[in-house]
């Protein structure tokens, strides 16, 4: 297996855009916190900010994500990139308002274009073969590694070097730059008519694929474990906290190289199993993290957890492809990007909470053990979706073999009820033959007795009529 099928130019035009669109949800985060930081309680602002713009996130993408269009999503994407752009834009212009005016701005950024990431992969794996698929999401991983990557760096050099507000205008500017590059690219993702129910039908569908959203959050859980927790993390060892940056910078550098590695081959195993292998290895260095006391170890602790955190987000992208049909895929990679983003938020909750009662390295474990829960359930549902998926396929083959045993037993049955019916008509063809031959001997046998009694006879004469008396007529006509 190679990357030579997902080198074309259609996949180049979509790097570009996936890059312009997704760079500004890298960047916002940090960038709200530089935005309002020298206000009054400006990071208790900041992070108030970064929360709505997180709800936004994990509400607009999986109420969008199930109204997508799979024969025309261009348009749907375009329209949650033209509302990302001007919520980054009233954040920008208007960095001085009200903090209500910036929290429904910062809500805005986050909801509109939430559901855009799954479109996206959707639309990528439509442009190469369905045996490149993997190296596609591999090459969409490394490129998402990079932007999350230099992402912090850009955003902390724009707000300090030149002014606060730039970033989220640089944000504006490249998603809509990104509507632009989609109409360089097909309309959609699959063929289709619209279907006035969809939004109904997707919504089971996607419930049933729940265990497949369970462990995706666990992976994302466990990444944003380690990212809140390293700097306190760092000064509990003695080192200096300006080491956490690089260090993330390493993780996701590692996640790049894992995802290219992956791509490289086939891997042994089904998808369930690879995914809760790939979540315990990263759990495993995770813990080694927040154990080891020097700064080396942990650098490369993180960078082999970002490793297999790759590896583990390809294939919980895989096992959707499985879990969904291809018209709910797009929805599905949305709800997928919402669970993580809840289990990210649900994590920072966590290690807030802990840190202001256990160490740092006790909060890590914590989370760890979280993690891992969360994988046994998903990894435990997939297992049960699976047996009922063969038990169903087991009902609908025994329900065949009856319905060809039941026409086996309607032609029997035909067959034996046409030969009886032929017996009755031979014994019926008999009984006229034997009239016929009484209505010849008029009632007399070749061997002169009489045929009185013989019901075939009597029938024949009464039909006939009485034989005249006096003898001498042998036929019995006169």
């Amino acid at each position: 297996m190679t990357y030579r099928d997902v080198a074309s130019r259609q996949v180049l035009i979509w790097a570009c855009t996936a890059v312009a669109a997704r760079m500004p949800v890298a960047m916002t985060p940090l960038a709200l916190v530089f935005l309002v930081r020298e206000r009054p309680g400006g990071y208790t602002l900041g992070a108030a900010l970064a929360a709505a713009y997180a709800i936004g996130e994990i509400i607009g993408a999986p109420v969008l994500g199930v109204r997508f269009d799979p024969a025309r999503g261009r348009r749907h994407l375009a329209v949650g990139l033209a509302g990302g752009a001007v919520g980054f834009t009233g954040l920008g212009a208007l960095a001085g308002a009200h903090p209500v005016v910036l929290g429904a701005f910062a809500f805005l950024s986050g909801a509109a274009p939430a559901a855009v990431a799954g479109g996206q992969r959707a639309l990528l794996t439509s442009l190469v073969p369905e045996r490149s698929v993997a190296q596609a999401l591999s090459v969409e991983s490394m490129l998402m590694s990079g932007v999350w990557a230099v992402s912090p760096v850009a955003v902390a050099g724009l707000a300090l070097g030149v002014a606060p507000r730039v970033p989220l205008i640089l944000g504006a500017v490249l998603m809509a730059s990104s509507i632009a590059g989609h109409w360089l690219l097909p309309a959609g993702w699959a063929k289709g008519e619209p279907d006035g129910g969809v939004g109904r039908v997707k919504s089971r569908v996607l419930i049933r694929a729940w265990p497949v959203f369970v462990t995706g959050a666990a992976g994302l859980t466990l990444l944003g474990l380690a990212e809140l927790t390293l700097p306190a993390l760092l000064e509990q060892r003695g080192i200096g906290v300006g080491w956490s940056g690089p260090m993330l910078a390493g993780m996701a550098t590692g996640a790049g190289i894992g995802a290219f590695l992956y791509g490289l081959r086939s891997w042994p195993g089904r998808l369930r199993t690879r995914s809760a292998v790939l979540m315990g290895g990263m759990s495993v260095f995770v813990v080694l993290a927040a154990l080891i006391p020097g700064a080396t170890g942990i650098a490369i602790a993180l960078v082999l957890a970002g490793t297999l955190q790759a590896g583990a987000l390809i294939t919980r992208n895989l096992s959707l492809r499985e879990a969904l049909p291809p018209g709910a895929l797009a929805a599905g990679y949305s709800v997928m990007y919402a669970a993580a983003g809840a289990g990210y938020a649900a994590t920072g909750s966590l290690a807030g909470g802990l840190l202001q009662v256990v160490a740092p390295s006790t909060a890590v474990l914590a989370g760890v053990l979280v993690t891992l829960l969360l994988t046994g359930l998903g990894w435990w549902g997939e297992g049960r979706r699976e047996a009922g998926h063969r038990e169903a396929g087991n009902r609908d083959e025994v329900r065949r073999d009856n319905a060809g045993g039941g026409e086996v037993r309607r032609g029997e049955a035909g067959r034996d009820e046409a030969g009886r019916g032929g017996i009755r008509l031979g014994e019926a063809g008999r009984g006229e033959a034997r009239r016929e031959e009484a209505r010849r001997d008029g009632g007399a046998r070749s061997d002169g007795s009489s045929a009185a009694g013989d019901p075939d006879v009597d029938v024949a004469a009464r039909a006939e009529g009485a034989p005249i008396a006096g003898g001498g007529d042998a036929e019995g006509r006169l």
